[in-house]
């Protein structure tokens, strides 16, 4: 079976016909760019995703990277797949010229690197996560910290990790046991544990940056006295080159149902009480700098989920076109040549489900990557309030994409039937690597908490306004026929999702936030597929002012708004339902009682 990727007429789609990418390209941060150079930037990505990275994600799923002699080994193909990326400066995509990189919008910049992630996600990750690490040090770290680790992450040299979790504390970063020890000569020393550190040893680079999080003796409690500090995998010389290793000891390595061309592991800080590490930004503030890293990488991870859920459904499209079975219902002739199931109704509810998930959870992530944009290059007041949505839509967009592009993979086993449930196909191994994605980066029932426990109440609840606002702005936008009945709809819909907030918002002030939060889940997928359907109400009003030879692409997308209007957003009217009654089912379940 042939290979899938990203289709260039979606993504052209989602970034100038409904995300209007041109605005962004008469500001002076991106006045040199153009249409053309985006495009020339995709070229180069699509053909370095097709020849280096798709090439081996099978194989590296198959062959695990290993612990031999002290280092991890992993086929070279991974190997030669970072350096190509490193050259083609998509490591610095994002980044300034005067930094060397190509100064691309976040949005044009995302969909480069969407490429990749489409073909081979455990790849990927490598240089995701140096240059998310880099972006922390630029942003807080010191300038002598920049000049020894962030010059050299940002030109390949080093990878980097964020080391966050612990075996006893999981999620709950106010238990992590991590003690960084001052040592007065602006050094720490670092003991303590770490679990599930992707990309945690290899042999990419000439070092690894870990971003590691830990408590400084005497410091407040909980989450407030955490700090951040650069653990290098190799120390330092006079002349900024690695020299002796570092006290970091890789512990295992931890193998996973998908995601296995990337290592996983657990790291020990300090056994030997000689790890040293360096203080980034102040002391105690090390969960805000950190807070940076983990929502670049909950948004990246929506976008994975995405272009998983995608990547599905396309092979998934693909085998239904070719693979014949059975006949129409009313034709009893068996001498008549069988049809491709593509023809089969039951098929093509699988088929454009799939791609109702698919592009829905795309067009929410890019809509994210442009309000990255907006804080960086628009105007006070236009930064402000791209700031405060895209913060309260995070939980959204990890969380969302991530639970639908799994149901959407899942679906595109059942288009395979038997075929798909075998390793001689692909679809197999895109749901393994895509049923990470609702559980690393805080799982779905965190974000759950996260939205309806802290997120729709900053600044008094203006996110929510302002969700709000856009919404309704495009509904008032929609003016032709095809599309009135997703705008009502939206519009009908609107003053439920503010009746169950307050519904949950009274019932965390009067009984508490336990009470209060028990269906934060039900509120999650709620705002989830509001915001979904906001998403095809915007591609359904973009493709209605398609015409010519893409009829069949704008025809295409009328049909997927349809389906997820008509039978997807009225599934949560069950969920409001929970909110406004403050059901307590889940409460009420004994412990004794399973």
């Amino acid at each position: 079976m042939t290979d899938t990727i990203l289709d260039r007429r979606d993504l052209r789609f989602q970034l100038f016909e409904v995300l209007d990418t041109d605005t962004l390209l008469t500001r002076p941060r991106f006045a040199e760019h153009s249409r053309e150079t985006i495009d020339a930037a995709l070229d180069t990505a699509e053909k370095l995703a097709r020849e280096k990275f798709a090439n081996h994600n099978a194989l590296a799923d198959k062959e695990e990277p290993v612990f031999v002699d002290g280092k991890v080994v992993m086929r070279p193909e991974v190997q030669e797949a970072f350096d190509a990326y490193i050259e083609a400066g998509f490591l610095t995509a994002r980044a300034a010229f005067e930094e060397g990189g190509m100064q691309l919008p976040e949005t044009a910049a995302a969909a480069c690197t969407g490429m990749f992630t489409c073909v081979n996600p455990s790849s990927t990750v490598y240089p995701f996560l140096a240059g998310a690490a880099g972006n922390v040090l630029r942003n807080f770290a010191s300038e002598t910290l920049k000049t020894q680790f962030l010059e050299p992450m940002m030109a390949g040299r080093f990878t980097g990790t964020m080391a966050l979790t612990e075996p006893h504390a999981g999620s709950s970063l106010a238990d992590i046991r991590t003690r960084a020890i001052p040592r007065g000569d602006g050094s720490y020393r670092i003991k303590g544990n770490k679990i599930f550190i992707s990309a945690g040893e290899n042999e990419l680079g000439e070092n690894i940056v870990h971003l590691v999080l830990a408590k400084i003796p005497g410091g407040p409690e909980g989450v407030k006295g955490i700090s951040l500090f650069v653990v290098p995998k190799y120390r330092l010389d006079a002349q900024g080159q690695p020299a002796e290793r570092n006290d970091v000891i890789l512990a295992g390595l931890i193998h996973k149902m998908g995601y296995r061309g990337a290592s996983s592991t657990a790291l020990t800080f300090g056994d030997n009480d000689d790890c040293h590490g360096y203080l980034v930004g102040e002391e105690h503030q090390g969960l805000r700098y950190m807070f940076q890293m983990m929502n670049e990488a909950r948004i990246a991870v929506g976008y994975g989920a995405a272009l998983l859920g995608y990547r599905g459904y396309r092979f998934s499209l693909d085998y239904a076109r070719d693979r014949t079975q059975g006949r129409h219902a009313e034709n009893a002739d068996f001498s008549q040549p069988m049809v491709p199931i593509i023809e089969h109704a039951d098929i093509r509810r699988l088929l454009l489900t799939q791609k109702a998930y698919a592009e829905a959870a795309l067009a929410m992530c890019f809509y994210g990557y442009r309000l990255v944009d907006e804080m960086e290059t628009g105007e006070k007041q236009q930064a402000e309030d791209a700031e405060l949505l895209l913060d309260l839509l995070t939980p959204v967009i990890k969380t969302w994409p991530s639970e639908f592009g799994v149901k959407a993979n899942d679906m595109a086993i059942q288009v395979f039937g038997g075929a798909g449930y075998t390793r001689e196909y692909p679809v197999e191994q895109v749901w393994r690597d895509n049923r990470l994605n609702p559980i690393h980066e805080g799982t779905t029932g965190i974000h759950g908490l996260d939205l309806l426990g802290r997120k729709v109440w900053q600044s008094g609840g203006r996110g929510m306004q302002l969700l709000a606002g856009r919404i309704m702005s495009d509904v008032a936008a929609t003016s032709d026929s095809r599309c009135r009945p997703f705008a009502d709809a939206l519009q009908v819909m609107l003053p439920k999702v503010e009746a169950a907030t307050a519904a949950a918002g009274k019932v965390m002030a009067a009984k508490g936030p336990t009470a209060g939060l028990s269906n934060a889940n039900a509120y999650l997928q709620l705002v989830g597929h509001v915001v979904a359907a906001w998403m095809w109400l915007r591609q359904a009003n973009a493709a209605v002012q398609l015409g010519g030879e893409d009829t069949d692409f704008a025809n295409g997308k009328l049909q997927a708004a349809r389906y997820f209007f008509q039978w997807e957003l009225p599934r949560v009217e069950v969920d409001v339902q929970r909110l406004l009654d403050n059901d307590s089912t889940f409460l009420d379940m004994k412990d004794h009682w399973f």
